[in-house]
């Protein structure tokens, strides 16, 4: 089966011009956890994902800190906001190169770019690069298992 018979058509995107305040909105008002960040042709030219914002108000410790379980309060860390200066950056500064796979892309091609990359979500391109779609881990999960549960089916019905 093919990625594209399981994306999402409707599409959450910011463009390469958009300041990390213009992208913070996007995820505030849409409920998601990452954006593709396209062109004006809408070629994908990267991804930006929640973590890469909620990264800029992380304690530098956290990383040398190799169990975090012991820090019981993050202090006036918590009530942290980036300044206008910060707000101000293009999210190009910080977002991600593209991982994407074509539309006509296997599904376990396809989860095996989610599983490695990390991501919550996969863009999905056409051949020429062009956004045309998203795919979660459980639509492409689900995808899956469906033919999983299809087969179960199939060898009941055979075995009676």
């Amino acid at each position: 089966m093919e990625v594209n018979l399981c994306m999402k058509k409707k599409i959450v995107k910011a463009s390469v011009t958009a300041t990390i305040a213009d992208a913070a909105s996007i995820f505030c008002a849409n409920h998601v956890g990452m954006l593709p960040v396209v062109d004006d042709s809408d070629s994908l030219v990267g991804i930006l994902q929640l973590r890469d914002l909620l990264h800029i108000i992380m304690p530098a410790f956290v990383d040398l800190v190799e169990d975090i379980d012991y820090v019981g309060d993050f202090g006036a860390m918590e009530n942290y906001e980036p300044d206008q200066e910060e707000l101000n950056q293009p999210i190009s500064e910080i977002m991600e190169p593209p991982t994407s796979v074509r539309d006509d892309s296997g599904l376990v091609r396809a989860f095996a770019f989610i599983y490695k990359h990390e991501l919550i979500d996969l863009p999905i391109v056409n051949r020429n690069g062009q956004l045309v779609g998203l795919a979660s881990r459980v639509d492409i999960g689900r995808a899956l298992l469906t033919t999983w549960c299809e087969g179960a089916s199939n060898n009941q019905s055979n075995k009676s």
